[in-house]
């Protein structure tokens, strides 16, 4: 298959999902193939020099690119609506090189507070020891993003919907703040997918999104990826990633480019059985706070309703009685298992203060809504009726 890049920009999600990017060898298979080689090689010692001197564009190394993990690039960037993606071994080195590629010491980088447990590392913990200063706003705070981005920052770094507690941002809002300070936007999309929700839209810079998620969607590998402009790719992220090695395993490529096939179908039935049970839990006895973005109890819906086209696959909510009857629910649970991954075929669910975010203080979780009875549920794509069964005598016990 000839990719003529230009015409499948134009071709609608469906196909592009299933057909983009697609690069046949010599044999004409059906399904992309796998290459699974660490290296490649030349038919002459000068074409080995103008290959490392970037005077010919070919595969050099796997570490570098690999025609597999491109192809799974290459589509990813036709769905989203980007000019370039590189792809990594997994969703937490795709935020970290995102930004790090970026950042130098004497820096400074402005951050959501309510964040995936790993990202909150990062950005307290990880950039501070190389100088990179990191400011936390409330991220549903306008006012907040207004102060720390009234002074010039190198990056802004946010989730939306935020894991787990949902908290949705005003993408559009805090990208016009951020340009102004001088800031590139990082926005992890992973719980929209890129089926729900397009930062670049609103005015992001930078995509990050853990493919082991929704796009494998299986439980079946790891991978991440991040995507922007050729000019960021190229300038700032190749060069990071060709020196410190988050490169994707040509397999796990594979398996993602078969995810990516099934995504729309799979993603719009997470979401269908998601808001049932959403609707259903909301009639339920004992659950304090329960959050849906498409519920108009959310406290964000109409934001919600603007940036994304559905609610997502999550649901999170807190059970009176704590812990002791977060852990009664979980372990009550006959068909959803318990696990900290999402965006599963399978439902999943897990206690965020103890597993995702137990290494946040107390505190620190309680200011971004994940207090001792806070339950996380990723709804997969068993029978609603089922499911419903199911998370209804959990909550009874």
């Amino acid at each position: 298959m000839t990719t003529d890049y230009a015409d499948q920009r134009r071709w609608s999600l469906e196909t592009q999902m299933v057909r983009g990017a697609t690069e046949r060898s010599q044999f004409d298979e059906t399904s992309e193939a796998i290459f699974l080689s660490s290296g490649y090689v030349y038919k002459t010692a000068e074409e080995a020099e103008k290959a490392f001197k970037n005077e010919i564009e070919r595969y050099v190394y796997t570490r570098f690119r690999n025609p597999t993990v491109s192809m799974f690039e290459k589509r990813l960037a036709l769905i989203e609506g980007a000019e370039e993606c590189r792809a990594m071994s997994s969703g937490m080195a795709a935020v970290f090189a995102a930004l790090a590629c970026q950042l130098n010491a004497g820096d400074r980088l402005v951050a959501g507070r309510a964040l995936f447990g790993s990202c909150q590392y990062i950005c307290a913990e990880l950039l501070p020891r190389f100088g990179i200063k990191t400011d936390f706003v409330d991220g549903s705070d306008l006012k907040q993003w207004e102060a720390a981005l009234s002074k010039p920052a190198k990056a802004v770094f946010l989730e939306s919907p935020s894991n787990p507690g949902l908290e949705m941002i005003d993408l559009k809002a805090v990208c016009d703040l951020a340009h102004k300070a001088g800031a590139t936007v990082v926005v992890d999309n992973v719980f929209a997918t890129p089926i729900l929700q397009k930062p670049f839209k609103f005015g992001a810079d930078v995509v990050a999104y853990s493919a082991t998620k929704h796009i494998d969607g299986q439980g079946r590998c790891l991978g991440g990826a991040v995507l922007a402009s050729k000019e960021f790719v190229m300038d700032k992220l190749t060069p990071f990633m060709r020196h410190t090695g988050p490169s994707l395993s040509p397999f796990n490529a594979w398996v993602l480019l078969k995810g990516l096939e099934t995504l729309e179908l799979r993603v719009n039935r997470h979401c269908d059985n998601a808001l049932t049970i959403a609707q259903v839990m909301e009639k339920q006895k004992g659950i304090t706070r329960l959050l849906y973005p498409w519920l108009p109890s959310h406290p964000q819906h109409a934001l919600a309703k603007s940036q994304m086209t559905a609610g997502g696959s999550v649901i999170s909510f807190e059970l009176a009685g704590g812990k002791e009857a977060a852990f009664r629910f979980l372990n009550a649970l006959k068909i959803v298992d318990i696990s900290n991954n999402l965006g599963d075929a399978k439902s999943l669910a897990c206690h965020p203060a103890t597993t995702t975010h137990q290494r946040l203080s107390p505190e620190d979780r309680v200011h971004v809504g994940i207090t001792d009875g806070f339950i996380r549920l990723s709804i997969g794509l068993e029978n609603i009726d089922d499911l419903i069964a199911d998370i209804t005598q959990a909550l009874h016990a």
